[in-house]
């Protein structure tokens, strides 16, 4: 696919002015790379009283396919043969107007240090796209562009010229004419070639908003069919519609009162809101696991019951998990965590890190082995009691991975939860709720019979009379590294930090340390502000876990208080 654009000068005025606002030199034939294939500059024709620059992208349909699998035509996941032999190589879409402002991304914004003169002066301009997908006909190419001010030939093309009794195909060859600033110029075709193929071949995502109201800043608050603009641009998702025509009329009301955006959208004032929203339970959760996982050096990671993918998407986020495998019963489940993490449009290296396959922790299954850690986030609570054993079996006897780190809800907490009824528990599908002192003795049960340490921490506000809302444990095998050093407390809160010797035991740096620690594991009061330490000599106090008398070295994190404990 390409296009044209063409200017004519005089002596005064040359023509070749042209290569300096689009910052490529007339006498050089350039390309450049791009997600989809690549893009070539090039002059046809060059001099002082007339100068074209051709824009060619060759498309890369493979590649395509492997980035995108997105929206667009031909791009269905049940039509293979379409996602390989489509129009996307000739006709104008969404991947020239990509290419467009990659190419011409300065031009685009106004900027020409050469010459800056150039810039905000309206030259004569002829701007040509061969093959144009108009979804709405000729017509429609008419309504967008003629508000504008560029005098329009849609010109239809036939769908085979051999046979005319077929009729018209829905391409337009497009020609603009007029007198126009280049970077105007530039952010017309960028925004309305999209509009009139009524496609896009990635994902539209909050961000297009923005980049929306940055090409159409100037000529789009006043355009006649700005709502058919919008909605086809921003792929008709109504939330982001929404959004773009309101600040598109924020900006028509400051233009017609001649004042800034922020002086007519003052209703709030966010200097003198400084009131602190809570953070939702759910976040502070996924915040504690990643707290965890990053403690453990976890590369390799298992999401067990991943559910709708939520924690698998903070995973991908940190490029300290290389491999992330979901885990679910429910297919219902994978299929909404891979709508939600955008598998099908996510970057081919970034699709490699992340795996989602159905099973059950009822049964044990080789695909579980060899990794670092496994998660269960509020999910033994949904098992019936009978089967937990199968459960410990097969993630703790089979898998066994070095770390495993499972949460699940604190029944005590329940009432501190006003619309939970007495007696009820948070979910219809919990199968039982546990206190404390019951999932500390069902994990320090499961430790034991598997060769693990565990150690506890809150999760939530803690509650001086019911503590947390949710509860976490942290196993790790025993018989590791030798010397391992817990990590620091996550979130400040309780950190216990664990050095021992010839095993790895406190190395998930959270709440108190039971069974399995080194020299027996000791387990005594946790005071903020203070470090204590046992060793095999004289013990004494010391600062934040640093070494007492004869007593061994340990630190007990940097950011929150804790207890080191040496053999």
């Amino acid at each position: 696919m390409f296009l044209t654009i063409t200017t004519t000068g005089t002596t005064d005025r040359p023509a070749t002015d042209l290569g300096f606002l689009l910052h490529k030199h007339p006498d050089r034939a350039q390309q450049f790379s791009t997600a989809h294939g690549t893009a070539h500059v090039l002059y046809p024709e060059a001099d002082a009283e007339r100068c074209t620059a051709a824009l060619l992208l060759e498309v890369d349909p493979v590649a395509l396919v492997r980035r995108g699998q997105g929206k667009g035509r031909g791009g269905a996941p049940d039509a293979a043969l379409g996602r390989y032999v489509n129009d996307r190589p000739y006709a104008a879409s969404s991947l020239l107007a990509v290419a467009l402002r990659s190419v011409f991304a300065s031009a685009m914004k106004g900027q020409c240090a050469a010459r800056p003169e150039l810039v905000g002066r309206p030259i004569p301009l002829r701007i040509e796209v061969p093959v144009l997908p108009a979804r709405g006909g000729a017509m429609l190419v008419e309504r967008l562009f003629r508000p504008l001010g560029w005098s329009v030939l849609a010109e239809p093309l036939p769908l085979d010229e051999t046979f005319p009794e077929w009729g018209d195909s829905r391409y337009v060859r497009l020609v603009l004419e007029g007198a126009c600033e280049l970077a105007f110029a530039l952010r017309h075709l960028y925004v309305l070639l999209p509009v009139l193929d009524d496609a896009k071949h990635y994902w539209v995502a909050p961000d297009e908003v923005d980049k929306l109201l940055r090409a159409g800043e100037g000529w789009l608050e006043r355009h006649p069919e700005q709502r058919l603009i919008v909605g086809r641009y921003l792929a008709r998702r109504q939330s982001l519609t929404r959004e773009a025509m309101a600040r598109l009329e924020l900006e028509r009301l400051a233009e017609a009162d001649d004042a800034a955006v922020e002086e007519i959208d003052n209703a709030v004032d966010e200097e003198a809101d400084t009131e602190e929203k809570p953070v939702p339970l759910a976040v502070r959760r996924r915040e504690a696991v990643l707290g965890v996982l990053r403690s453990a050096g976890a590369a390799r990671v298992l999401d067990l019951g991943c559910g709708q993918g939520q924690l698998i998407g903070a995973l991908l986020k940190e490029g300290q998990f290389t491999e992330i495998v979901g885990m679910d019963v429910s297919m219902r489940a994978l299929q909404e965590a891979r709508r939600r993490l955008r598998l099908d449009r996510m970057p081919e290296r970034q699709a490699q890190r992340v795996r989602l396959v159905q099973g059950s922790l009822a049964y044990t299954d080789s695909r579980l082995k060899g990794f670092d850690a496994a998660v269960l986030s509020e999910v033994v609570e949904h098992v019936d009691p009978e089967r937990l054993p199968a459960l410990e079996y097969a993630v703790f006897g089979a898998a066994r991975p070095r770390t495993v780190v499972v949460t699940t809800p604190n029944v005590e907490y329940n009432v501190r939860w006003e619309s939970l009824p007495a007696g009820r528990v948070r979910h219809a599908d919990h199968r039982f709720e546990w206190t404390r002192d019951e999932f500390r003795r069902w994990a320090g049960e499961v430790a034991a019979r598997h060769g693990y340490a565990v150690t506890f921490g809150p999760v939530g506000p803690e509650d001086p009379e019911v503590g947390p809302p949710t509860q976490l444990a942290c196993f790790v095998r025993e018989g590791g590294e030798d010397g391992v050093k817990g990590s620091e407390g996550a979130n400040g809160s309780n950190g216990v930090g664990v050095s021992g010797s010839g095993r790895r035991s406190g190395g998930c740096g959270w709440g108190e340390s039971v069974g399995g620690v080194a020299d027996g594991g000791h387990n005594g009061d946790i005071r903020d502000g203070q470090g204590i330490e046992v060793g095999d000599g004289n013990s004494g106090p010391g600062d934040s876990g640093s070494s007492g008398s004869s007593g061994g070295a340990g630190s007990a994190g940097g950011s929150g208080s804790g207890k080191a404990v040496a053999a």
